[in-house]
């Protein structure tokens, strides 16, 4: 994991651009380099997790070609084997180029793996962008004129240009607690869309999900895939830990890493530590336990919010922050369960709400979804037009797999890189995706929510884990803003409005 940075046809008055890309030196302490020439500017910030040696340093230079990237292509070693690649280093970032080098973007049909990369190559004058299928690591943008800026975190964008607020931005934050399709909360700087590349300014989309009726997947692959998702995972050159709620999710991921550490988070008076130490129980884990109160919390996210220059998401991405600091202290890689609820229907109300509709209802998905407490039926109506799908089941389900996904990624890269931790998400491996994507409700929530993963699992995993419900990092909200002078309304109300007023006022 790392923090990219990159200037296409920079200014020559363009100043600051170095403490723009240390801004992002949390996201890759081990080392900073950079390279410019007449056509471009490129800065990387790297977190050394594969191939801990200098070679792969980056910028990355082979045979004309530079790239900077951040991210984990986990089936390097498969693509060197069975594209007969002769690699100089042992990681994945040379892997990227030379695939490039002999397919172009097709090479990007071949990944398994979180990534944004910028490849550039002097002699032809050509620059190739590109992110991961469904948006798992970052990338923002802003065309200034003829100049493009790409960074990691927005907070460099702004260093390097100044923007205003984008109303439309900040209506869907307090609606939505994210922001949506390409929207930030500036006016000029966009975000970098999921399963897209971008060679010589123009974007082309390279994946998407395919929601047509699917047939039921077979229990014993479905295993066999959950399993080698996580195997994956385990590639690393550094230390690999696993948050542990004692949820389901998180369970099964500890349960199939077994790693030497687990970590979980809360408050004193609100917590899930007793459901975490039945999870680990039979795990032979050191189970590491972080209480915050509520002042460090709310010190925390000021912090947060000051430091990024945008809002936080739900409250327990501060949780998130303050766990994972305790978990850099043992591992700079982290497993955590993103994904699950959204492929395997963990949302019950919203999800059997969506089955049994027949028209879209604005005002019933406000009601199950939203989390403002205020009317803006635009935003809604924005965030589910050209939804694909022929039901409301389809197209609702469409929605939590590839948009509310994208605010649960945003948090979860933002809370662990501020610590210098990876964060990796085996249920977002695009071929479970893409084999779950599209199967019927029934199936998925056959007796209840996550049915196969229970069937799957109900032999290794804790009863009591099996059937409790979602929680998920509680956070007391209510306590915490009691002497904040908010108006009445819900306390996530409260959480949104503390948040903009940190950056608007």
């Amino acid at each position: 994991m790392c923090g990219l940075l990159c200037i296409v046809k920079p200014s020559p008055k363009r100043k600051n651009i170095k403490k723009a890309l240390l801004l992002m030196q949390h996201r890759g302490p081990d080392y900073t380099g950079e390279y410019t020439d007449e056509n471009i500017y490129l800065g990387h910030n790297r977190l050394s997790i594969i191939d801990l040696n200098d070679r792969s340093n980056q910028p990355y230079y082979h045979n004309g070609y530079r790239i900077i990237y951040n991210g984990e292509i986990y089936n390097y070693k498969e693509l060197i084997a069975e594209h007969n690649l002769k690699p100089s280093t042992k990681s994945d970032t040379e892997v990227i180029l030379l695939m490039y080098m002999k397919y172009g973007s097709k090479c990007l049909n071949f990944f398994n793996g979180m990534f944004t990369f910028i490849i550039y190559n002097k002699e032809k004058n050509q620059i190739f962008v590109a992110r991961d299928r469904l948006g798992i690591k970052p990338l923002y943008y802003k065309t200034i004129g003829e100049e493009i800026i790409f960074a990691s975190e927005i907070s460099s964008i702004l260093q390097l240009s100044p923007d205003e607020f984008d109303e439309f931005g900040i209506r869907q934050y307090r609606k939505l607690r994210m922001t949506l399709d390409g929207y930030t909360l500036y006016k000029g700087i966009k975000v970098f869309k999921p399963g897209h590349y971008m060679l010589n300014s123009q974007f082309i989309r390279y994946w998407s999900l395919k929601i047509d009726r699917k047939p039921e997947p077979d229990l014993d692959h479905l295993f066999w895939l959950i399993n080698d998702s996580v195997n994956l995972r385990k590639r690393s050159d550094v230390p690999i830990g696993s948050y542990l709620s004692g949820g389901l999710d998180s369970t099964i991921l500890s349960y199939i890493l077994k790693p030497n550490f687990t970590w979980t988070v809360g408050f004193k008076e609100m917590n899930e530590f007793y459901w975490s130490d039945l999870a680990n129980k039979n795990l032979n884990s050191e189970h590491k336990k972080i209480i915050i109160d509520e002042n460090t919390f709310i010190d925390t996210a000021k912090w947060m919010i000051n430091k990024r220059k945008e809002p936080l998401s739900v409250p327990n991405e501060v949780l998130i922050y303050l766990m994972t600091r305790h978990v850099k202290k043992e591992n700079t890689v982290i497993l955590s369960g993103e994904g699950a609820d959204e492929l395997f229907l963990g949302y019950d109300r919203i999800f059997r709400w969506a089955n049994e509709s027949k028209n879209l209802s604005l005002a019933e998905f406000d009601s199950k979804y939203a989390y403002g407490s205020h009317k803006d039926d635009e935003v809604l109506d924005f965030a589910l037009s050209g939804l694909p799908g022929k039901t409301v089941f389809d197209k609702i389900s469409y929605f939590f797999q590839i948009k509310h996904l994208q605010g649960l990624l945003r948090r979860l890269d933002n809370s662990t890189m501020l610590c210098s931790v990876e964060a990796r998400v085996p249920f977002v491996d695009h071929r479970l995706v893409e084999l779950i994507g599209g199967t019927s409700f029934e199936w998925r929530m056959k007796n209840s929510v996550k049915d196969p993963l229970k069937k799957l699992f109900y032999k290794i995993i804790p009863d009591e884990i099996i059937q409790r419900e979602k929680v998920g990092f509680p956070v007391p909200l209510d306590l915490i803003f009691k002497n904040y002078n908010y108006k009445k309304g819900k306390p996530m109300d409260a959480w949104l409005e503390f948040n903009l007023n940190q950056l608007i006022d």
